[in-house]
């Protein structure tokens, strides 16, 4: 699903108008630690690691486990929270201003085979990590953040 209800629910509300959300961008690592898994987004044709919106209640690391079932197919474990930024303010093709925190995890790949799972993506693969998809400046820093393994999540100021 690429808008959750709740979100299309306070649209009928707010119409276009800014929308803090909170979401997650899950870097799922082979458990080797060797590849990467990237989604090639069907709206821009961009890679990038699965990220997504979590639903109300829903706890943040649950939010990455499941955005990542739902787009790829495939079960991973969310390990540590990894980074926090706000990113900066965007516009929808329709109109819609949007602006997120962005919970970043690292997750270990559990069972499954990737592949575009919800029509969000139009490929889901792993790349090794020395060779990840061409992806923004944002996907890449959030690459080397997981590669570091350091245990403590990254802030800015």
């Amino acid at each position: 699903m690429a808008t959750p209800d709740y979100v299309l629910s306070l649209r009928e509300r707010i119409g276009h108008d800014l929308l803090w959300m909170t979401g997650v961008t899950a870097i799922v690592l082979s458990p080797d630690g060797t590849e990467m898994l990237a989604v090639r987004r069907r709206d821009n044709g961009q890679w990038t690691p699965v990220t997504g919106i979590i639903d109300p209640g829903e706890e943040p690391a649950v939010a990455a486990e499941r955005e990542v079932l739902e787009e790829a197919g495939v079960t991973c474990r969310a390990v540590r929270l990894i980074d926090v930024r706000s990113l900066p303010p965007m516009v929808y093709a329709n109109g819609d201003r949007a602006q997120y925190l962005d919970l970043c995890f690292l997750c270990v790949h559990e069972v499954g085979e990737p592949h575009p799972a919800d029509g969000e993506n139009t490929e889901a693969r792993w790349f090794p990590v020395a060779e990840p998809p061409p992806m923004n400046d944002r996907f890449t820093d959030m690459l080397a953040i997981a590669l570091e393994d350091r245990p403590e999540a990254r802030f800015r100021r």
